[in-house]
């Protein structure tokens, strides 16, 4: 367990410094920073003077070196626009969208992991037809989309909900919504196709022989081996309900990181834009290693792998 634990490390840590240069060298080479920087009506001189102000005159491996030997102090620098440190800026936004993201992840999965059990106790009735409807819609359905249905229905309509902003936990409830039902079709096929699989092995028969009642055997036995995927699924779905905030904080006008993120674009404030992805791919990665080594403690033969 050990060695598999520090073997998905080392994966983790090469995959961050690799998204890390990407993410730098295709900043970059975008376009000239320290023209973005210095404004539309700024002359040459002023350009140079922001070009060596910021070290962007300086070869591109001693920009990178010296942006990841700060970044792994906490140190992101300035941000051009708001004149602030870029890591006070994200550790004020992150847990908005943190926030966001395990509401909408709790909505999967209370969603799904139900009825994908239930679509595999009964295929091919009633049950498994409407658990199967909603994976296609909620595919098909886009999310902006989506958004917009569920504000005027709940927050124009009805006036139940709250439809911008993020003051309490109401405000939290429509977008959580769409973000977790973008994911839910994948839990509840993920779900019903493992715990169809478990539902017809020796094991779960030989349980149902002994005499265990139907819930222990459901429950105990077939669904703790059936949501081990839904584990690792749950990891990579998470760090993309990261990403996909990005459009709905805009909509539901939540002060988060993807609302930060989409204004520091506009604004061409490349520190802000850095840090924000590596922040979420960090987040991604780290929630994806936990993931790995979680079901390497359910199920032992991944350890082999």
């Amino acid at each position: 367990m050990l060695f598999y634990t520090l073997k998905r490390f080392g994966m983790a840590l090469l995959v961050l410094v690799s998204v890390s240069l990407i993410t730098f060298t295709l900043l970059r080479l975008s376009g000239d920073p320290a023209a973005a920087m210095a404004g539309e009506a700024a002359t040459e001189e002023d350009i140079e003077y922001v070009r060596t102000f910021y070290g962007f005159d300086r070869p591109l491996p001693v920009q990178y070196w010296s942006w990841a030997t700060k970044a792994l102090q906490g140190d992101f620098g300035r941000s051009i626009y708001l004149k602030q440190p870029v890591a006070d800026l994200i550790a004020a936004k992150a847990p908005v969208t943190m926030t966001l993201g395990v509401f909408a992840l709790l909505f999967a999965l209370v969603l799904s992991i139900p009825l994908g059990v239930l679509a595999a106790m009964h295929p091919n009735t009633i049950f498994d037809r409407m658990a199967l409807t909603l994976a296609v819609v909620g595919q098909a359905l886009p999310s902006f989309f989506f958004a917009l249905i569920l504000i005027v229905v709940f927050g124009v309509m009805l006036r139940w909900l709250p439809i911008s902003g993020n003051a309490t936990w109401l405000h939290f409830i429509l977008p959580s919504i769409v973000l977790g039902y973008y994911s839910t079709p994948a839990f509840m096929r993920l779900t019903r196709a493992g715990m169809m699989e478990v539902l017809g092995s020796d094991y779960i028969r030989t349980a149902k022989a002994k005499g265990l009642k139907p819930p222990v055997v459901l429950f105990k036995h077939a669904l703790r081996n059936a949501v081990i995927p839904v584990v690792s699924l749950a990891a990579v779905q998470f760090g993309f309900m990261l990403g996909g905030s990005f459009i709905i904080e805009q909509i539901y006008s939540i002060q988060g990181i993807g609302r930060l993120a989409l204004q520091s674009i506009y604004r061409s404030d490349f520190e802000v834009i850095q840090a924000i992805i590596l922040t979420i791919a960090s987040i991604y990665i780290i929630l994806t290693f936990l993931a790995d080594v979680l079901n390497a403690f359910l199920d032992p033969r991944i350890r082999v792998h």
